[in-house]
């Protein structure tokens, strides 16, 4: 097992990788953003960790992927321990470059354990499973994965995080998830970051709880920032999950963007040019789609009038129901 991990500095020129010129740390290939109150200093494009678990990408595949976004300037790798072996991948495949990046999981769900999903025993032993497939002794981020507001309310399963920071596994703790369950997390005050869908079919957070963790000084992490890409479907709606769910929901909003060839470009500008939006995660299996995104994140925001078309849009357009999807 490697060395804990260790702070990058928050000026990006201070930095040198530990193994040399080859992760040597590009600043001005990736824009930076300051990680709510906590010392990190974020890639705007960070790692999904849940495509190359489920999908089986070969080890191979991960590495190349994962080193060249490194290389980048990509500084964030999210992942957790119901994405199949994807810790596993992410252990493998960046086990010296650990000081190279933040590293973030979540915990929640008892896969490969005699208890029932939230039990506290099995939250300890699912954070140290973590660690152990990670290849590290302490990562930057652990967050409960889409807990219910009647879980946060008993408090036992904060109590679990909260303990793993003071036994200097993690060093911050946060919540994953959105709607009410979303909003009840961020004005609990306890947890340092926020992960929720952010994107154009999925925009409920933009009043309903991003204002609010912005406030308090929470990191906030994206998830989901192209709306997985569903508009490509043309009329064929997809099968399963949050696709058909986008795929239903774009049907009905008709952004005109969406038949235009930078439209992936223009969908993960929106997601980045929200304020609050610290980092967005962007899962894939494919190592050449990292280079793509990262050009588009180049980009830089969206212009006021292409953001206030798409925001008019969905108030114009959207269901009461379009809550953000778990």
């Amino acid at each position: 097992m490697t060395r804990r991990c260790s702070v990058l500095p928050n000026d990006p020129s201070l930095f040198v990788a530990a193994n040399g010129a080859r992760a040597r740390y590009h600043q001005d290939q990736m824009e930076k953003r300051k990680f709510g109150k906590t010392d990190m200093l974020v890639s705007v494009l960070g790692f999904g960790g849940a495509e190359i678990g489920f999908e089986g990408a070969p080890q191979a595949d991960v590495d190349a992927l994962l080193n060249a976004a490194l290389d980048s300037g990509l500084n964030v790798i999210d992942t957790a321990e119901c994405y199949a072996d994807s810790e596993f991948k992410i252990g493998q495949a960046v086990s010296g470059r650990r000081s190279d990046f933040y590293l973030f999981t979540k915990c929640g769900h008892s896969s490969g354990f005699d208890l029932p999903d939230w039990d506290p025993k099995m939250l300890t032993l699912s954070i140290e499973r973590s660690l152990e497939r990670l290849q590290t002794d302490c990562v930057d981020l652990v967050q409960l994965h889409s807990c219910s507001e009647q879980l946060l309310r008993q408090g036992d399963v904060i109590d679990v995080l909260l303990r793993a920071k003071e036994a200097g596994k993690t060093r911050y703790v946060g919540y994953s998830g959105d709607h009410l369950d979303a909003l009840y997390a961020v004005e609990s005050g306890a947890f340092d970051s926020l992960q929720t869908s952010v994107n154009i079919a999925d925009q409920e957070c933009l009043a309903l709880t991003l204002p609010k963790a912005e406030e308090s000084g929470m990191g906030v992490i994206a998830k989901r920032p192209v709306a997985n890409v569903a508009w490509r479907s043309g009329n064929q709606p997809p099968t399963n999950g949050y696709y058909q769910t986008y795929w239903e929901r774009l049907q009905k909003l008709q952004y005109p963007f969406l038949t235009e060839a930078d439209a992936v470009a223009t969908a993960l500008r929106f997601t980045l040019s929200q304020s609050a939006v610290n980092v967005a995660i962007v899962g894939t299996k494919n190592p050449s789609r990292w280079a793509e995104n990262s050009a588009f994140a180049q980009l830089g925001r969206l212009s006021d009038s292409a953001l206030q078309s798409i925001l008019k849009r969905w108030a114009e357009v959207s269901d009461a129901d379009w809550y953000g999807q778990q």
